[in-house]
């Protein structure tokens, strides 16, 4: 009988937590309903503690999700876990994670304290939120780097104050795979013994080990492993939690063992992320890339028109990718829209809906077919806006390879004023986003810019992203049409609408 293990999913915490992948609380929560559904044991919500939002988003998961454990970060002290306790008061099966330094460098440095310190506070904390009633997870933070005896103790303290999950993480990448068997067999054995204290392995990517170090952890007993959708995580990110479960499923004959994920939920997941976040996928990342199942070498076409198994170790449908399309049109309802919407995992209040819906009939005129990648374009198109201090209303474009561009920009204001301004270019981008400039009366420069194809074919929405930077200080703005000069234009307007938008924020606040 093969063994089951557990996935612990800390996408909404680790991963939310590198650079670029911030997200708000209802991208939050669409991403924790595809957690759900993807049936991972444990969803890491965030980290009460740190923030309002952190506290709000935590709240707002427990309350959702229904059919899993809930989980919150806290450091190892009583404040953190009396926020913990309040973020996940509505969660079904709410679990508060403890966590504090064990390695020499760590205690000196960062915590500025004694080992007999730190075993007090684990001591202490874990007693604490256990006496809450609530479930109880210890992580060692850079357990690997840890004086084995002392990663042994500290453990144990945990596993004595009544901690269910003990956990190991390998924070900044270091170990090697032959070490964290090593190191999961010795815990295993001498530390969680006889104990109904579950093992745990959290790894990072640093040296590009993560996903078979926590492999090795659970061929040497682990119980539970902890990863993120995308593997995305601190610097070079976490173990991707697709590649773990297909690893352990496609490789079941080797393992031994499997995990409860619905796999035909992943590609899903990594959709909605990326949606979210607004950071793509590599194209060739395993499982989830966009060339994860295609096949360009004639002879390996040959092989797959004959047998997929020829070049395929695992079906494309198995992690949930088909060539789908919907069959929503201009003359869908909005309640179409909307079953379709929910399905993909957005959470969207009806004043939204009614403005997506919109620009989907827009879109639907434009193109012949309406797939899931346009939709969750759409939706981070959509998304990326602020306040709409201006809106195009028109614009007109003279370009060509002898003479100088220019652009005829209209756009309207907020409060319905109409202005309109010209400028010229090195290129039709350039002088659009001049004339722009000019009606809005700022400076602004273009740092960066960014074309993508959101699917292909004749008629295929082009996707552009921009940065501009005023006073040392850059906003970003998304277009999204079929009309590559129009996605430009658009995704400028949106830059500047957040940049006008902060402003405004800004002058509240003070």
């Amino acid at each position: 009988m093969k063994r089951m293990i557990r996935i612990a999913d800390t996408t909404l915490r680790d991963g939310e937590q590198a650079p670029g992948f911030s997200m708000n609380i209802k991208e939050k929560l669409e991403v924790a309903k595809q957690l759900e559904r993807l049936k991972v044991d444990v969803i890491e919500a965030g980290f009460a503690a740190v923030s309002d939002g952190d506290m709000k988003a935590v709240k707002g998961v427990a309350k959702q999700v229904r059919s899993c454990c809930v989980s919150c970060l806290a450091r190892a002290c009583r404040g953190d876990i009396d926020a913990a306790a309040e973020a996940l008061s509505d969660a079904v099966d709410p679990m508060i994670h403890i966590f504090i330094a064990t390695s020499p460098i760590h205690m000196e440095y960062k915590l500025k304290k004694t080992p007999e310190e730190v075993l007090a506070a684990i001591s202490d904390s874990v007693a604490y939120a256990k006496g809450l009633g609530f479930k109880v997870q210890f992580s060692a933070e850079d357990a690997t780097r840890s004086d084995r005896e002392f990663l042994r103790t500290a453990l144990k303290t945990a596993i004595e104050q009544g901690a269910d999950i003990i956990n190991v993480p390998d924070t900044v990448g270091y170990c090697t795979p032959e070490e964290m068997f090593e190191l999961t067999e010795d815990i295993k054995k001498n530390v969680v013994g006889s104990s109904s204290a579950l093992l745990s392995v959290h790894c990072h990517n640093d040296l590009g080990l993560a996903v078979i170090n926590s492999i090795e952890a659970l061929r040497a007993g682990a119980d539970q492993a902890e990863c993120t959708v995308n593997g995305i995580g601190e610097r070079a990110g976490n173990a991707a939690l697709e590649e773990i479960v297909m690893n352990l499923r496609t490789r079941v004959d080797v393992y031994g063992f499997d995990s409860g994920v619905d796999a035909t939920r992943i590609m899903r997941a990594s959709r909605t992320l990326s949606a979210a976040t607004g950071v793509k996928v590599q194209p060739n990342k395993a499982i989830v890339g966009s060339n994860a199942f295609m096949h360009e070498s004639g002879i390996h076409q040959h092989g797959v028109m004959a047998n997929p198994a020829t070049y395929e170790i695992m079906r494309p449908e198995s992690v949930g990718i088909k060539q789908s399309s919907i069959t929503l049109g201009k003359h869908s309802g909005r309640h179409a829209l909307q079953e379709y919407l929910s399905e993909m995992g957005f959470i969207l209040e009806q004043d939204e809906l009614d403005r997506i819906f919109e620009s989907f009939k827009v879109l639907a005129d434009r193109k012949k077919t309406v797939t899931d990648k346009d939709i969750e374009a759409l939706i981070a198109e959509h998304r990326t806006r602020m306040t709409e201090y201006y809106r195009l209303q028109r614009y007109v474009i003279n370009s060509g390879n002898t003479i100088s561009s220019t652009a005829v920009v209209r756009l309207i204001y907020v409060d319905g004023k109409v202005f309109e301004r010209a400028a010229l270019g090195k290129g039709p981008i350039e002088a659009s986003y001049k004339a722009i400039n000019k009606i809005v009366g700022t400076d602004a420069e273009l740092a960066e810019y960014r074309i993508d194809a959101v699917t292909g074919g004749r008629d295929a929405l082009g996707e552009v992203k921009v940065r501009i930077r005023v006073d040392g200080r850059t906003y970003s703005g998304r277009g999204l049409s079929t009309d590559i000069i129009e996605s430009s234009i658009s995704a400028y307007i949106s830059a500047i609408n957040n940049m006008l938008s902060s402003a405004q924020k800004s002058g509240v606040e003070q």
